[in-house]
């Protein structure tokens, strides 16, 4: 095989054998197939598309290009992964609830970059949290827990980094099968047999349509049926912040008291729903799959699984019993309603740029962030409002307050007529 055949083959709509894509993939993460030559396929792959078989084998291409997570000693392993968006805490939520439900979460999250926050970053404001840990207690902390979250400190995937870098700069990033290929990609190599994929659609994700959004999810399940694995997707409204915390300790916080059985419904129900799909993945009834997560919220099990996580590794528990121990940023400033009305928009990508502005949000990777600053809406969408009524508030350090300050005023929208109730779940692939 000679790699210009295979950049020909793709530009004229051809369509690769597993052997091409092997060769051209193995041969790039080894240094043989030089980037232009890659760059010159990405850009053929972004004109001409790629078949579901062909995005499959590009996809397991990347994820055998690096260490692969062996899984086969626990079972039920299932693992979450969310495209991205502002205040979404789901997985401090929804992995406790799975672990009381029976399942395994042995799972690698990674750490914000921009306006999207990381689990691993919302976890490490609670004191003495490590997202380090050996193989051997890393798979015996799922067995006997339920739940293992570590950082990705594996060499998950190599040929993904390489080729993303080259798509950032050779204007080939929104393709829908690089995309997909991207995502699973890690996601395969991360092991779990039962993986649920919610896929953000709105002004703070990365999907900005409903439709681009269900072509992504689609491109993403029929990877992981290609595959072997049990995956499922749920689109959901990105339009507006997930509950009302935004930032690393205030997210923490507000997931702690959605699992108290409280929090805002928004929340509640994404992770309800994320739950109900992973238990239908994994061969449970409907009826099962629709009770069992709200009684593990009501019970209290999904709390203690998320204590018993956290004390395993190196956190402080009392945090999770007593949450008013938690170091909040002590200055604030409120956002003040200009008018009587509704709240008609919270535009979510000014809320996460506030956060960003603040310090809570990294623009390079390895920056450090201030893990105490915020914003809280105090005034949801479809809430009414009194002219001079506070109704978001600003947590700060004294950096980047009146940015922020102004940021949010332009995210939020008030007007007279109360606007319809918006939808957060807009669909279901399997």
């Amino acid at each position: 095989m000679r790699i210009p055949d295979l950049i020909q083959k793709k530009r004229d709509g051809g369509q690769h054998t597993e052997a091409e894509i092997r060769f051209l993939i193995e041969g790039y993460v080894n240094g043989q197939v030089p980037d232009y030559q890659v760059a010159a396929w990405l850009m053929a792959v972004f004109f001409q598309g790629m078949t579901p078989e062909e995005t499959t084998y590009l996809t397991l291409a990347m994820a055998e290009s690096g260490d692969l997570l062996d899984l086969s000693s626990l079972s039920h392993t299932v693992d979450k992964h969310s495209t991205g968006g502002v205040g979404d805490k789901t997985s401090l939520v929804l992995t406790p609830m799975l672990a009381a439900l029976g399942l395994t979460v042995a799972k690698m999250s990674g750490r914000g970059l921009a306006h999207t926050g990381g689990t691993i970053d919302k976890l490490e404001s609670i004191p003495g949290w490590s997202p380090v840990l050996e193989d051997e207690a890393f798979l015996k902390q799922a067995r006997e827990i339920g739940l293992a979250l570590v950082g990705q400190s594996k060499n998950l995937a190599p040929a993904d980094g390489l080729l993303y870098a080259l798509r950032d700069v050779t204007g080939t990033v929104e393709c829908v099968p690089l995309i997909a290929s991207s995502i699973m990609s890690k996601k395969l190599a991360a092991g779990a047999k039962t993986i649920v994929l919610d896929v953000k659609v709105g002004s703070g994700a990365f999907m900005k349509t409903l439709q681009d959004g269900q072509i992504l999810a689609e491109a993403m399940v029929n990877i992981g049926k290609l595959s072997g694995r049990n995956v499922r997707a749920v689109l959901t409204d990105m339009e507006t912040p997930l509950g009302r915390m935004t930032g690393n300790t205030l997210e923490v916080l507000e997931a702690i008291q959605t699992l108290r059985g409280e929090g805002p419904e928004d929340l509640r129900e994404l992770c309800l729903s994320l739950a109900k799909e992973t238990l239908l993945a994994e061969g449970f009834s409907e009826e099962e799959a629709d009770r069992r997560p709200r009684e593990v919220l009501q019970d209290g099990s999904a709390l203690a699984k998320l204590r018993a996580f956290v004390a395993s590794q190196g956190g402080d528990p009392s945090y999770i019993d007593d949450p008013s121990l938690f170091f909040v940023a002590p200055e604030t400033v409120e956002v003040q309603a200009h008018a009587s009305g509704f709240v008609s928009h919270i535009e979510a990508l000014k809320i996460g740029q506030a956060l960003l502005v603040l310090g809570g949000g990294r623009e390079t990777k390895g920056e450090a962030i201030d893990h105490s600053v915020g914003i809280e809406l105090l005034k949801k969408l479809g809430e009414k409002v009194q002219a001079g009524e506070p109704i978001a508030r600003i947590y700060h350090q004294n950096k980047g307050k009146d940015a922020a300050l102004k940021l949010v005023e332009e995210a939020l929208k008030i007007e007279g007529k109360q606007p319809a109730e918006a939808e957060l779940i807009l669909g279901h692939i399997a």
